[in-house]
């Protein structure tokens, strides 16, 4: 498992993103729990993010693409609307302790 960052350094409805081992990532905590995915649209393969760190839509309870509006659940990562409707997220495995968030990098 990888360190992704310090518990307190994603707040509950944030959202981040990351560039670790070449590789950029972005994680969301909902409810308590941390979700982790690749920062790539199954789309167009383009990053998500509208700006640094911004992921998710005005509502800040899916996430959306910044190129062409896909919106995503934040729990697994699916799309529900836009132009990869059906298609999902490229979910890491994401665990969380006291020392912090880190996630399972399929390299």
């Amino acid at each position: 498992m990888a360190f992704l960052c310090a518990p307190e350094q994603l707040a509950e409805g944030q959202s981040r993103g990351f560039l670790l081992a070449g590789l950029k990532l972005l994680a969301v905590r909902k409810d308590g729990q941390v979700y982790a995915y690749q920062n790539r649209c199954p789309h167009r393969g383009v990053p998500l993010e509208w700006l640094e760190d911004q992921f998710l839509d005005h509502s800040g309870s899916l996430i959306q693409c910044a190129t062409h509006g896909a919106l995503f659940l934040i729990d697994s990562g699916e799309c529900v609307a836009g132009p990869c409707a059906g298609q999902a997220l490229d979910a890491l495995v994401c665990r969380e302790d006291t020392a912090g968030i880190w996630v399972e990098l399929a390299l």
